[in-house]
């Protein structure tokens, strides 16, 4: 998996505790396939947000996801690729802000459903995007379009020993 090496960070707890050092953060991402819950946040045209669970996977330092063209993510993300993406890992809360584009790169879409089905998702691509014989509710019908998330910002909250809030902010 790749590293990333946050370019800033600036220590958000207001209870005495230490910034919290991005590898432990970083070592949760690597550990995992699928994700735990997760939501996406998206814009709408007219500026009001949109929020919406997602099934997700973490492969070689960014998040994939997948959603039906049709869904209220999907278009809002045809006119605004910038987007917030919150999940409940472990023993941290993360939320990572960034932008999701679309895959249809064929090697892309075959690696991404790969680690799909490594997290147990039975998910083949046909065309520029993905089958499955079955999906989250939210995800609309298929073919599911899957999208490469990117974050630049990262905040987490720590759940357990040792407690602490951290936000990151990444280089290109």
């Amino acid at each position: 998996m790749a590293n990333r090496a946050p370019i800033a960070s600036r220590n958000l707890d207001i209870s005495g505790n230490a910034p919290l050092p991005w590898s432990r953060v970083q070592d949760l991402l690597d550990g995992l396939i699928f994700l735990g819950t997760t939501f996406l946040a998206t814009v709408r045209p007219d500026g009001r947000p949109h929020s919406a669970g997602i099934g997700a996977v973490w492969l070689d330092g960014d998040i994939y996801f997948t959603s039906g063209e049709g869904t209220r993510k999907s278009r809002n993300l045809v006119t605004n690729a910038a987007c917030v993406i919150s999940a409940r890992l472990t023993t941290v809360d993360i939320v990572l802000e960034g932008e999701a584009v679309r895959v249809t790169d064929p090697a892309t879409l075959r690696r991404a459903a790969a680690r799909f089905r490594e997290g147990g998702w039975p998910v083949q691509v046909e065309g520029d995007a993905v089958t499955a014989p079955y999906a989250a509710p939210s995800a609309g019908p298929p073919p599911w379009n899957v999208y490469r998330f990117s974050f630049h910002t990262a905040i987490a909250n720590a759940t357990a020993e040792p407690h602490g809030a951290t936000r990151w902010r990444f280089g290109d």
